[in-house]
């Protein structure tokens, strides 16, 4: 059986496919079933289309697993970095309502939710953060895609988390985005943020791949056909960076424990 401080790695075929043999290869079935409110969160920084953003099909076949076993009240939730939209615009174009439509779920703002304090004297940077109250009421599932990054070196589920902190506190730093203030820092930033809101579970879409920048730019050639599945997030983007050919000892915010 599967650890849940670990990882998988498989093949992927397909997301109606593979997403299911992913997911029962860590045991997630006997996770969710014991869940009252699940929050699936995607990487929707834009409204680009996969695989920059993840794919309402992949989040589709999520949730379809989610309500195959759990009786969960399930949430699809984002808050966007794009300095012009609004997530709620991003879900539309993405094609997110049919999904939440089709299962009964929930779309959900991060960035106009309410907020509460939450503190870590050990932190350098965030000593204290505003985040969303949803988030600590519900077990996070995490759908990230595999991307490099221009200053975290890979996005996975652990920079993922930056959806959750709302532009109101996070917007002012480097650049107009939402949450430019982490660019001042971002590694340090990741680690830290971490400390406050890490995902319970992760399934990575790992089909193709960002090759060298998370907004455009070459895909991986060949692609990497992969999905990543585990509890441990640290694990999952670890083999994210391996995929994109980066040493994982080699990025910061991969090597805190």
């Amino acid at each position: 059986m599967m650890q849940q401080n670990k990882c998988t790695t498989i093949e992927f075929f397909s997301f109606e496919t593979s997403v299911p043999l992913a997911l029962d290869a860590i045991n997630a079935d006997q996770v969710l079933k014991d869940q009252e409110t699940i929050l699936v969160k995607p990487n929707l920084v834009n409204s680009s289309p996969h695989p920059i953003t993840t794919s309402p099909d992949f989040c589709r076949a999520m949730v379809k697993y989610i309500v195959s076993c759990s009786k969960a009240d399930v949430i699809i939730a984002e808050g966007c970095g794009d300095a012009d939209l609004d997530t709620h615009e991003i879900f539309h174009r993405l094609g997110y309502e049919a999904v939440a439509k089709e299962f009964g779920a929930d779309l959900v703002d991060l960035n106009h939710e309410p907020l509460c304090v939450v503190k870590n004297n050990s932190n350098s940077l965030f000593k204290e953060m505003y985040l969303p109250e949803i988030a600590f009421r519900s077990y996070i599932v995490s759908l990230p895609v595999l991307k490099a990054h221009s200053l975290a070196d890979v996005t996975g589920t652990l920079k993922n988390m930056m959806g959750f902190a709302p532009p109101k506190h996070y917007s002012h730093g480097r650049g107009s985005w939402k949450k430019g203030r982490f660019h001042n820092n971002m590694q340090q930033s990741i680690i830290e943020l971490n400390r406050f809101i890490t995902p319970d579970l992760t399934l990575m879409d790992a089909s193709i791949g960002m090759a060298e920048y998370h907004l455009g730019g070459p895909t991986l050639s060949p692609p990497a056909k992969k999905l990543i599945a585990g509890y441990d997030p640290v694990c999952v983007d670890q083999r994210a960076a391996e995929l994109l050919g980066l040493d994982p000892q080699s990025i910061e915010h991969l090597c805190v424990r």
